[in-house]
């Protein structure tokens, strides 16, 4: 789950009781929180901004499909 600090719209502290609720009632261990510090409702901005979250988002799923 992701969010960002700044987040207009939905506070930062929603994701977070939702990712501790689902731990608390045995979903995955896979399922992390991310909170962008700078980022607002759209996320990063800036062309390396999108470009750092995009490589975090895939080099997770291929972690997590076991690819090395």
């Amino acid at each position: 789950m992701k969010t960002s600090y700044n987040h207009s719209q939905v506070m930062y502290w929603e994701p977070a009781k939702y990712v501790a609720k689902m731990r608390e009632i045995g979903k995955p261990d896979s399922l992390i929180l991310q909170v962008n510090m700078a980022g607002g409702h759209g996320g990063s901005s800036g062309c390396f901004d999108l470009l750092r979250e995009s490589a975090f988002d895939y080099a997770w799923l291929l972690n997590k499909l076991g690819v090395n």
